[in-house]
């Protein structure tokens, strides 16, 4: 089981359990540019939240250096593939500069963790993260990425790792690209067929005759059911 599948049990399987964050709705498809990151829908919220969300939008928190770090772990974390696009095709780290800002207590943490990514780099191969090739950088993922695996002289980055893991999940699923992987519709209609054949068969009950070419198809959904006076549909 890959990644991906991994990710995709969590979200929909117990969604939330290892969220730090709450993502938005579906119905929250058609806002401007920039509403999913300000949090929420333009008419659920007062005049003084949409002027925050403004400031903070204005504001800038990551460095460009910090920026492409950041967009190298979270595409690793939410690779594309044949199914869904790369964290950051779906504007992940512009959703995490946001929480910076909204949420101030995650910024000393996530600096300090970026810092740390140089100094091991530095460490190991003697060069600055962002000059890291692709194998050098798997190579550092990999010592922060498996809780279990991992040594407690890392045990600090390892934490430091699943804050960001979590973000990037909360992000990703917050979009019409990540609830389309997991298959989240919201809150619509279904359609139901009635009890089963075999159940009814089991029970020994049946559906009046009469009444089976009345019972609810999804072409009538909008037809409302007349009933006359003794209680019986009419047509």
């Amino acid at each position: 089981m890959n990644r991906r599948e991994n990710l995709k049990l969590l979200f929909t399987g117990s969604v939330g359990t290892g969220l730090l964050l709450a993502g938005c709705s579906p119905e929250e498809q058609a806002l401007p540019v920039n509403a999913l990151l300000a949090g929420g829908t333009i008419g659920g919220r007062t005049q003084e939240e949409k002027e925050r969300d403004q400031e903070l939008l204005s504001e800038t928190f990551f460095t460009e250096e910090e920026r492409k770090k950041l967009s190298t772990l979270v595409d690793i974390i939410m690779p594309k593939d044949d199914e869904s696009p790369a964290a950051t095709e779906v504007g992940v780290v512009d959703f995490m500069e946001f929480i910076m800002k909204d949420m101030p207590y995650y910024q000393t943490p996530m600096r300090g963790g970026l810092m740390w990514l140089d100094f091991e780099a530095d460490e190991k191969f003697g060069k600055s993260f962002n000059a890291l090739s692709e194998s050098e950088v798997i190579t550092i993922v990999d010592e922060v990425a498996w809780p279990d695996k991992a040594t407690p002289a890392y045990e600090g980055a390892v934490r430091w790792f699943n804050m960001l893991r979590n973000l990037t999940c909360s992000g990703y699923f917050s979009t019409p690209e990540g609830w389309k992987y997991i298959g989240y519709v919201g809150n619509q209609p279904n359609a139901w067929d009635g009890v089963p054949q075999e159940v009814m068969e089991k029970h020994g009950v049946k559906l009046e005759e009469k009444y089976i070419p009345q019972y609810l198809k999804m072409a009538d959904r909008g037809t409302v059911i007349q009933w006359d006076d003794d209680a019986n549909i009419i047509g």
